[in-house]
């Protein structure tokens, strides 16, 4: 449909603002992908002319130029100007500026830990009210994401202050769609068929899988993705947030069969590139390589979105090698949950603007605009899907359409020391032959002594 915007205030902010609605507009004013009647009808309502709202986040290079070119829209709309910085040391800029007084209008978190420590200092505002029943109504497993964005205040009333914008998705496995084809392998869609196709192509004289969680002084992080997946595939989206706040204890029974649950790929001999011994010792970067060896060293390997920088140079995608979502067990009945991260727009220094920053970023076409450019995913149930820029990563956001859950990485909403040190290195201990019982209760313990 072409754009109109039909108030006369609308038309001023389109022509105004350094002439961007002629020339600095990335994807013109009307047809593709895009969704532009709620656009226009956002345009036609509000009128900034002559304000500005100040936003702050980690979005650097490439990224900060795609974001810009999303927040141009907004100023083509309402004639608001838009100032973002980008910066790699975000996670403490915020908070300084915001201690000081100084901080700008938005903030776009990696993650809600952050989000939630500020809010409980009350340094960050609220969303309007009704914005939980919002995104709880417009995102897929809308509810999971209203309470991924709420906290507690610094009365310890729990409100909504964040909206979640780019998406990462974890729950994949990556495969080569010719070695499959050529072996008969057909894509599980239960965990019960991907443990029946894992004995097969043992029986078949394969490998199933690749696993490496070697990264420098990160190592073992790898492993708590794989833990963390199956938590939310053997106990409630309740349990896993209790877990991850300590409510539930990490040595608690359902924590141990979850570590398990990752123990029966990762510890058996004949199910891992290598033996059980290499996993520890295998970098995360090199890991899918046997993948595409000839032979192929392994049929399978379990990693985030992220994971295809690390294939060979020249790998197409779809062809060469594709992925599928990590399945949950059928007989658990827990539909299909997804483990990812994401970055969320939050308030830090209210105006009118900044209210209307938000109103835009909840429309499709701010999400849109960024999926058209690449390397981004939304669990907004009212884009297009069509305007993703590529088949991957349009079946990456189906993936996150027919969530039924979605939890964030619990390792970054744990306590650094655990999250970011004891889960690591308790998960090393733990494929080199530690029990996993003996594993979490010393997890627990470390946790214990930093309360």
């Amino acid at each position: 449909m072409k754009i109109s915007l039909y108030t006369s205030a609308a038309i001023v902010a389109l022509s105004t603002a350094s002439a961007i609605a002629d020339g600095h507009l990335a994807f013109g004013t009307d047809g593709g992908d895009f969704t532009w009647d709620s656009y226009n009808e956002f345009a036609a309502a509000t009128d900034l002319s002559g304000q500005t709202v100040s936003i702050t986040g980690a979005w650097t290079g490439n990224e900060k130029e795609k974001v810009e070119k999303v927040f141009a829209y907004f100023t083509a709309a309402t004639g608001a100007e838009v100032n973002y910085s980008g910066s790699d040391s975000f996670e403490q800029d915020i908070v300084v500026s915001a201690r000081s007084g100084s901080a700008p209008n938005l903030a776009a978190f990696p993650q809600p830990g952050l989000a939630a420590d500020m809010a409980s200092q009350g340094l960050l505002t609220p969303l309007a009210e009704g914005s939980d029943a919002w995104v709880r109504d417009n995102f897929a497993a809308g509810q999971s994401w209203v309470d991924l964005g709420t906290y507690a205040d610094k009365d310890g009333a729990d409100q909504l202050y964040g909206l979640f914008y780019r998406v990462d998705v974890k729950s994949l496995v990556w495969y080569v769609p010719e070695a499959f084809d050529e072996s008969g392998y057909d894509i599980p869609e239960t965990m019960e068929e991907l443990k029946a196709l894992t004995d097969q192509i043992v029986e078949d004289g394969g490998t199933p899988w690749c696993i490496g969680l070697g990264s420098g002084a990160a190592t073992g992080w790898p492993a708590t993705d794989w833990v963390e997946d199956m938590m939310l595939r053997t106990n409630t989206p309740e349990d896993y947030d209790a877990w991850v706040k300590n409510e539930m204890k990490f040595d608690d029974p359902k924590v141990i069969a979850a570590i398990e649950a990752f123990g029966e790929f990762a510890r058996n001999d004949a199910y891992v590139d290598g033996g059980a011994a290499a996993v520890a010792s295998t970098d995360f970067r090199d890991s899918p390589a046997g993948l595409f060896t000839i032979p192929q060293k392994c049929y399978m390997h379990r990693q985030a979105s992220f994971i295809p920088a690390f294939f060979p140079e020249g790998t197409e995608m779809g062809t060469d090698v594709d992925f599928f979502y990590f399945p949950a067990f059928e007989e658990k009945d827990l539909g299909k949950p997804v483990l990812g991260a994401g970055a969320l727009f939050a308030i830090t220094n209210p105006s009118e603007a900044a209210n209307a920053m938000i109103e835009f970023m909840k429309l499709p076409i701010a999400h849109e605009l960024w999926m058209t450019q690449g390397g981004f995913l939304t669990a907004h149930a009212g884009v297009n899907l069509a305007a993703y820029a590529d088949d991957s990563l349009r079946a990456q956001g189906e993936i996150l359409q027919n969530a039924t859950t979605f939890r964030f990485d619990a390792s970054d909403l744990m306590p650094g020391e655990i999250g970011a040190g004891a889960f690591w290195t308790g998960m090393v201990d733990y494929v080199t032959g530690t029990e996993a019982a003996d594993v979490a209760k010393g997890i627990q313990d470390r946790w214990d002594a930093i309360q």
